[in-house]
């Protein structure tokens, strides 16, 4: 095993070298990658509940859906904000609130937003008539591929990196935004966001980086795991599952493939904190996981609750059995224009 090491350390995934800025626009306006990950997640999210409507699953006609996902972007990025606010760093907010609407910097929590989203599709589905859980089946079956953009930007951005790890892990990344490597390359030095990720695009331009960067820490790259664990691999869960159950001419109960994500989204993020460096703000020299509730990090605490949720829905989901398939939903008879 000694002999591997070094190999393993040879074959080290540098990391990309990507502006976070992916368009710098005309009076200090930018497009983020993080901005076109949220973009891509509500456009997929519209995609597949278009479809589902179109299939007769949500009982919405196709030419609402664009409703629908307004009022869901509008409770995630509240919902999420506050959350991250309450939950993560209410301390900094309260001492500067004008960074609460900063969000371009950063700062949405999962477990707010889809509680945002979560809100904000009771309020349509009460508004329009339709059932609630079926709303949330949907809204579930179409937010992993979001999950999936939104870490993948997360990782471009160089922010909720993992654990400090060896070259044993072949995947293993040494960031520029690491505190150690933020004070090397001088980048500590910005007063923005902006002025920071400038400068460690300076030192990548000078060769300071590469002067550098074996002192720098090699870490999980978490985003990543997070992204293809809790977007890709619970997705494919929940297609299956639909897809599955459809060939067989039926449709699981409400809520019950809201309950399979709710349980399997809290499983996986648990899991997932064992690799994420934990919230700075929780941390200190006596307690370096970050725990805010017996041995839990704050991640874990939040996903408790989604834990016990989804055993409740799924629980109630097998006891009311499965119910046949919806019939998807005629198309609109073609417009016919007389000509005068």
């Amino acid at each position: 095993m000694a002999s591997v090491a070094p190999l393993l350390g040879l074959i080290e995934i540098p990391f990309p070298r990507i502006d976070p800025v992916a368009l710098q626009l005309p009076g200090g306006l930018a497009v983020r990658w993080y901005g076109i990950g949220f973009m891509a997640a509500f456009a997929a999210g519209y995609a597949i509940l278009r479809r589902l409507a179109r299939r007769g699953f949500l009982p919405l006609a196709p030419d609402r859906v664009g409703d629908l996902v307004f009022a869901l972007i509008v409770g995630v990025i509240l919902g999420g904000r506050l959350g991250y606010i309450l939950f993560y760093d209410f301390a900094s907010f309260a001492a500067n609130p004008a960074r609460i609407i900063r969000i371009w910097e950063g700062g949405l929590a999962f477990h707010g937003g889809f509680a945002g989203a979560i809100v904000a599709g009771w309020w349509f589905a009460r508004r329009h008539g339709i059932p609630f859980l079926r709303v949330g089946d949907c809204i579930t079956l179409g937010v992993t591929p979001g999950i999936l953009t939104v870490r993948v930007a997360n990782f471009i951005n160089g922010e909720l990196y993992g654990r400090v790890t060896t070259d044993a892990v072949p995947w293993a990344v040494r960031f520029p935004t690491d505190p150690v490597a933020m004070q090397l390359t001088g980048a500590e030095a910005g007063r923005t966001l902006r002025e920071r990720e400038l400068l460690i695009e300076q030192a990548y331009e000078t060769g300071v980086w590469d002067q550098v960067r074996d002192q720098v820490p090699l870490r999980h790259p978490s985003q990543l795991y997070e992204g293809l664990t809790e977007g890709l691999l619970l997705g494919l869960v929940l297609w299956a599952l639909y897809a599955y159950n459809r060939r067989r001419g039926r449709d699981l109960a409400p809520g019950t493939y809201a309950g399979v994500f709710v349980l399997g989204y809290g499983l996986l993020r648990s899991l997932m904190e064992l690799f994420r460096q934990p919230d700075a703000q929780f941390t200190d020299a006596g307690d370096p996981v970050g725990t805010v509730l017996g041995p839990l990090t704050m991640g874990q605490t939040l996903s408790m609750a989604m834990i016990a949720v989804g055993i409740w829905l799924i629980v109630r989901g097998i006891r009311a059995g499965p119910a046949p398939a919806a019939q998807p939903v005629p198309p609109p008879p073609p417009q016919i224009t007389i000509g005068g």
